[in-house]
């Protein structure tokens, strides 16, 4: 397993760079700076501003300085935010955006598993129907039409929870909902998909031909089996979820690093642009990698290769 993660690791050097590379460079083609705005600043303060960060010098030549400073772990300076560093912005705001992905992942799991479950002992019953519906619900509205709806029934209407902020406990439970719905119905459908292809194998008809349980036969014999295609899932899942976060932070307004994404995108901040992106990648390899061994564990017939 050792030499496998080792051998995924060095293959997603190349794929990093690349993503750096590219990140860099259509960043810098967009129309405008990090110091254009409403209101004009004059040649000489926006000369002394472009050769404090290095603007100044020549694309090629900040590209090599920013992967030099990169290999030691500084992802330079906020060009928005006085004397901030791109490693404070992010420190500050990602524990925020991964507190949201833990809860919107929960929801997911905790509704789409039962659900799926149920639809797949149930089948082509009442109950797979209503499951069926929840789902394709789940997968047909979108996160910025969910999320204000939710905010307008229990925020504004009933006064339940608050609409905005990330101060109290209430402040998760629309942004976990939004975001872990849409989630849930994919692991519902695929729960039940999975779940329906293992419960017709003949290792389940020798179970209850012995007499088990039905309780047993799902949850022993079945589950495991059934898992598979949602453990593939969970990976770009739950990537999704964090990235997905952008426009649920945006609404909610949460202090989260996907704000801080849409923020330095409008305001043409580079740097922090491209620390999200290279954080975001980096997880993405790392989930990919985890989900890989854990269907390996789950799934004997697989190997490491």
């Amino acid at each position: 397993m050792l030499r496998f993660a080792f051998r995924r690791l060095l293959q997603t050097i190349p794929v990093m760079f690349c993503i750096i590379t590219a990140t860099f460079f259509m960043v810098r083609f967009v129309p405008g700076g990090p110091f254009t705005g409403e209101k004009a600043i004059p040649p000489e303060i926006l000369r002394n501003l472009e050769a404090h960060y290095g603007l100044d010098q020549p694309l090629w030549k900040q590209y090599a300085l920013y992967l030099g400073k990169l290999v030691q772990g500084d992802l330079g300076p906020s060009f928005k935010y006085v004397n901030r560093s791109v490693n404070e912005i992010i420190a500050d705001s990602f524990p925020v955006s991964l507190e949201l992905g833990a809860w919107a992942l929960l929801v997911a799991l905790t509704l789409g598993l039962p659900l799926g479950i149920a639809a797949a002992v149930k089948r082509n019953s009442t109950l797979d129907y209503v499951c069926s519906a929840i789902g394709m619900i789940g997968i047909c509205v979108p996160t910025f039409v969910l999320g204000p709806l939710l905010a307008l029934s229990f925020g504004i209407y009933l006064q339940w929870v608050n609409v905005s902020g990330w101060y109290g406990p209430t402040d998760r439970i629309l942004p976990g909902l939004t975001l872990g719905f849409v989630y849930a119905a994919y692991i519902m459908r695929l729960t039940r998909g999975g779940m329906l292809e293992v419960l017709h194998q003949d290792f389940i008809r020798t179970a209850r031909a012995k007499g088990a349980s039905e309780a047993r036969i799902i949850f022993k014999h079945a589950l495991r089996g059934g898992l598979l295609p949602v453990v593939s899932f969970l990976g770009p899942a739950i990537a999704g979820i964090l990235t997905g976060s952008f426009v649920i932070e945006t609404i909610f307004q949460i202090p989260g690093l996907g704000r801080q994404f849409v923020t330095s995108a409008f305001s043409r901040d580079y740097t922090v642009v491209l620390g999200t992106v290279i954080l975001y990648a980096a997880l993405i390899v790392v989930l990919n990698l985890v989900v890989d061994i854990v269907q390996v564990w789950l799934n004997p017939r697989l190997k490491f290769e």
